[in-house]
């Protein structure tokens, strides 16, 4: 079993990854002082798959009982959060109580705030059935959910108590699904790791056809450095903001089109080629560079359309909760694998960057 540690002193805590792990969490859970009493937050979709696997891998020594909720980026939001507190409140769960996230990014980021804000924190677990949410958000501890007018715009720090990650639920994960979450693979070795982009660039092939070796690399090593960002900066006061490659872009994409039309990986696919884009532009990346980020992530097949005006855009752009004093921040690379931040580019290069991005599709 691989295990990355995540470093904040009381709230320090492990993300184990191995394939076939379910049917043992029992097992594994005893030796991490998880309470006996669990509720288990899922959608139905993967409760249908994994839900009976979990509970019967926790049958020896816990407790446990489901909470289902809607699925969809729709639904993160605290009406959804809502249907989680009135099914703990009902069901009499008090502070001895854990919550277990089982699903992508949406139950994770939901179950997490839930689990934050019940009696002001109760501890929880995350098992991330998508590759977005085993590579990303599943580490890292924010929680939240979205408003209307804002991506994430309310939530809290709240790091989970461990996470399992079982590479073999990707298998039953649809094409377009698994694909948003290379979007995030992408990521990081832009932002931090050129080896591993350059990994990324020769592997697409096998990594395109999930190829089980291929996957625990990429797994492990999203983790680690997550797990290294997160350690270094915890709240996002400083190194964790270049995490957010892409995501002002992205962010602002998904709420201007619904959280609807667009996955989360893939708007942040497009919120990446402009970051690129931005960064040549502002003579922080060289044209060769800025070609090999965009060659990468076209490498991941076609995207749907982003069918939004600048305009529209960059109104979205006014909620993004990154802002600081007003001003929008952008992160930049400065070359592949070494990212910045930047405060109020000039308008014209943040919207020229836009269209190209959106036009070389």
């Amino acid at each position: 079993m691989l295990s990355v540690h995540v470093d904040l002193q009381e709230r320090s805590y492990d993300i184990l990854i191995e394939a076939g792990m379910l049917p043992r969490l029992a097992e594994i859970l005893k030796r991490r002082g998880l309470p006996e009493r669990l509720l288990l937050v899922s959608n139905p979709r993967v409760f249908e798959l994994y839900g009976s696997i979990v509970m019967e891998g926790l049958s020896d020594g816990f407790s446990v009982e489901e909470i289902l909720i809607a699925d969809g980026e729709q639904h993160k939001n605290l009406d959804t959060a809502s249907t989680i507190y009135t099914a703990l409140i009902e069901r009499q769960a008090d502070r001895s109580c854990g919550l277990i996230a089982l699903g992508g990014g949406v139950t994770g980021d939901i179950a997490g705030f839930a689990a934050a804000t019940f009696l002001r924190g109760i501890p929880y677990i995350q098992i991330p059935t998508t590759l977005l949410a085993q590579v990303d958000s599943s580490v890292g501890g924010k929680t939240g959910v979205n408003h209307p007018l804002g991506k994430n715009l309310i939530g809290a720090f709240h790091q989970p108590h461990l996470v399992c990650i079982d590479p073999q639920t990707l298998s039953s994960l649809p094409e377009r699904e698994y694909r948003s979450g290379l979007y995030e693979v992408i990521k990081y070795g832009l932002i931090r790791d050129r080896r591993f982009f350059e990994f990324l660039e020769s592997s697409l092939d096998a990594l395109l056809k999930r190829d089980p070796k291929v996957l625990q690399t990429v797994i492990r090593r999203c983790c680690e450095i997550k797990a290294e960002i997160t350690s270094q900066d915890e709240r996002e006061g400083g190194l964790r903001r270049i995490l957010n490659l892409g995501h002002t872009f992205g962010h602002a994409l998904e709420a201007a089109t619904g959280y609807k039309h667009l996955t989360h990986g893939e708007a942040v696919g497009y919120g990446m080629k402009a970051a690129a884009a931005l960064s040549a532009r502002l003579g922080r990346l060289s044209q060769e560079h800025c070609h090999r980020a965009a060659l990468l992530i076209d490498g991941l097949g076609e995207r749907p359309s982003a069918p939004v005006p600048f305009a529209d855009l960059y109104q979205s752009m006014q909620q993004d909760k990154k802002r600081s004093r007003g001003a929008l921040r952008f992160v930049i690379l400065e070359a592949i694998g070494e990212a910045a931040v930047v405060e109020a580019p000039a308008l014209e290069d943040v919207e020229k960057a836009w269209v190209e991005a959106v036009s070389g599709d």
